[in-house]
């Protein structure tokens, strides 16, 4: 088979380098891709966003699958487009993606699922939020409702700043469109559990369990990131208790799409915050989440390929994943000032040395090659460092130990991923 994958971020590496183990791949492409990725796929210089250039190259270059790694492209249609042209894709169409494109249809197929979740309300005027805000407890939840890069969260500590994040959103269009309206939530405590499930639009399967840590700093603390690290299994949520979320969250949702005439086909990744009353929803993203797809490749026995087609064909009814017994965990390497400003272009030495150590694979997000052939930072989250190990405490050692063969003065990475595991 004929394969592209879009997108350019470590996810999409982790992607190609399963996909590119399948004996049913010939020839994989990637859509942008990265310094990375061109190890695994040939690299087509297309946007991930370009839906246009993308169906073109489909077409032209008779592809017969596809794998959209990130929302944007997902929300903006393109799995749409591909199908309408008759080429079997995998990820959701814009009308199911509108899961993660708009958390106030996230919050409105909660509701009609009865799935549980924090309570909310939504509003686009700013005047009717700051009064809503008055009676509530502290601390909230404001989200813009639209895709804000990870960066459309506040939780407030006091009145000011919720009616602060309240200004920032609908009166100074922080996040443009994606803040048109927003949405006001209770405050959820808990320990917070990444799960994924692969839906046919008539079938579900669980994957792993894993979890990610957020902030930028260790223990937990800071701004939050896009993710600074992941490990998977998640002790938090055992595999006996899989089967629980998927009664609880996944079957219901999945009816409702249907019910709605827009079935989901992909993977529909859960936040789960894991409350003192149970399992709640925080939100709901139509992708894998990154790095959490790094350490679910890893641990990956099935042949991911089948699986995402399977899941395209809609016969995910007869199909079976299989997990490794051994844990997975990776720590993120980011350019120093992350999430804030930072410097690109800065020659990253060592990742040859790191993954050439047993049971590590360094994948690549924010990387390219220089003109003289240097690797180098071009993103904030630029490498994810991944080992495996008999338990999440022998894959954190791997791991640590592989980061620092790396020579990245100007990079940085928390030195505790996996803390609540060990």
């Amino acid at each position: 088979m004929r394969i592209l994958v879009v997108g350019s971020g470590g996810r999409e590496h982790s992607l190609c380098w399963a996909i590119a183990k399948s004996p049913l791949c010939d020839k994989l492409f990637c859509a942008p891709g990265n310094a990375g990725i061109a190890e695994e796929a040939e690299l087509v210089a297309i946007g991930a966003e370009d839906i246009e250039a993308l169906v073109v190259f489909v077409k032209t270059q008779n592809i017969d699958f596809v794998v959209v790694g990130p929302e944007g492209p997902l929300v903006m249609g393109l799995a749409d487009r591909l199908r309408e042209q008759g080429v079997s894709v995998f990820g959701p169409s814009a009308a199911a993606a509108a899961l993660e494109g708009s958390k106030a249809f996230a919050k409105e197929i909660m509701m009609e699922a009865g799935v549980p979740t924090a309570a909310y309300a939504e509003f686009s005027d700013a005047s009717a939020a700051k009064a809503y805000l008055n009676d509530q407890s502290l601390p909230i939840v404001i989200k813009a409702d639209g895709l804000a890069a990870g960066k459309g969260v506040i939780i407030a500590e006091t009145l000011s700043e919720a009616e602060q994040a309240v200004d920032d959103i609908l009166v100074a269009e922080q996040f443009g469109a994606a803040g048109a309206k927003l949405i006001i939530e209770e405050f959820m405590a808990g320990e917070e559990i990444s799960f994924f499930a692969l839906m046919d639009g008539k079938s579900s399967v669980a994957l792993a369990s894993a979890q990610d840590h957020k902030a930028v700093g260790e223990g937990d603390k800071g701004l939050n990131t896009g993710g600074m690290g992941a490990y998977s299994p998640a002790p938090a949520l055992p595999d006996a208790r899989r089967a629980e979320i998927m009664k609880l969250v996944i079957d219901p949702v999945a009816k409702a799409m249907v019910a709605r005439g827009t079935p989901f086909q992909g993977v529909l990744f859960v936040g789960l915050m894991m409350t003192t009353s149970g399992p709640k929803v925080l939100e709901f993203n139509v992708r894998f989440g990154d790095p959490e797809c790094q350490v679910l490749m890893t641990r990956a026995m099935t042949d991911v390929l089948t699986a995402l087609i399977a899941t395209a064909d809609g016969v995910l009814d007869s199909f079976d994943l299989r997990w490794k017994d051994e844990a997975a965990l990776n720590v993120v390497m980011a350019a120093e000032g992350y999430p804030g400003s930072y410097r690109k272009n800065t020659v990253i030495k060592g990742v040859r040395q790191a993954d050439s150590l047993a049971n590590v694979k360094v994948f690549h997000a924010g990387t390219a090659k220089s003109e003289n052939g240097d690797l180098v930072s071009i993103g904030g989250r630029v490498l994810g460092v991944t080992a495996t190990g008999a338990d999440v405490k022998a894959a954190q050692k791997c791991a640590y130990e592989a980061v620092d063969q790396l020579d990245w003065p100007e990079g940085f990475c928390r030195r505790d991923i996996g803390w609540r595991a060990v």
